[in-house]
């Protein structure tokens, strides 16, 4: 199995070194992803301005652009055969619930999923971040799986990991998306030559966050997986939407 691995922490992050290294016991692995942190990148494109590659001592390859540039120029032109799957982390911080929207590392794996690919995230949540091989031991059972038992590649998996020792994992959960209140608001200050500049706030405080969420079942000790897909149509409105456009 090949397997391409990035993120949108950077290049030189310990969440991707370790995945990178967990995966390669199991399959040949090709590390493309970001020169720098691109976190909250989304799923964009770099369409204005040129691409370039930076080859580093351990094989990896660092891009200067956004985690979705960097699978998709891996796929379309840097790797030799097409890769079987990507895997995209280890993100150091959640991606639950709203996260899923902004989050690079989520994008990273759609872009693969839009590249007609199995793909999953993996992020490890936390304040301390010290078990990022705990994250990694359940990557390489989530793609030893893959390996033996396919699922429908119309899907990303997302994988959020509890930042504790493998053996106090109690389980894996499979769960839906939570939900954040609102965002805390924009922080307004002044740089050192006295020009008004703006930091955005904190994500909102867990809502929608009781059983079944991906929120409650990491909060519980469980490895929270939920399989996301790329069509936001929401189909149980179409009726709805139908009957309004009449009225108007």
């Amino acid at each position: 199995m090949f397997l391409l691995v990035s993120n949108d922490d950077g290049v030189q992050a310990p969440g991707l070194r370790t995945l990178a290294e967990a995966l390669s016991a199991i399959a040949k692995v090709q590390v493309v992803a970001p020169d720098r942190n691109c976190s909250a990148a989304s799923n964009s494109l770099t369409l204005t301005n040129p691409l370039r590659i930076n080859s580093l001592d351990n094989g990896y390859l660092a891009v200067n652009g956004t985690p979705s540039d960097c699978v998709h120029i891996a796929i379309r032109e840097l790797c030799d055969v097409e890769p079987d799957m990507v895997v995209s982390g280890i993100n150091a911080g959640a991606n639950m619930g709203d996260d899923t929207l902004y989050s690079g590392t989520v994008a990273a794996a759609m872009e693969g999923r839009f590249q007609g690919l199995p793909a999953i995230a993996v992020s490890l949540v936390g304040r301390e971040l010290k078990h990022y091989a705990t994250a990694a031991e359940v990557a390489v059972r989530i793609v030893r799986g893959l390996m033996s038992h396919p699922l429908p590649s119309d899907q990303i998996l997302n994988v959020n990991v509890p930042d504790l020792p493998q053996e106090e994992i109690k389980g894996i959960k499979v769960t839906r998306l939570g939900a954040r209140h609102r965002a805390e608001g924009v922080v307004r200050t002044r740089d050192p030559a006295g020009r008004e500049i703006f930091w955005l706030g904190p994500p909102g405080a867990e809502q929608d966050a009781g059983e079944g969420t991906d929120f409650g079942a990491v909060a519980a000790g469980f490895v929270s997986i939920t399989p996301l897909t790329v069509d936001l149509t929401a189909y149980g409105q179409l009726n709805a939407l139908t009957d309004w456009i009449e009225k108007i």
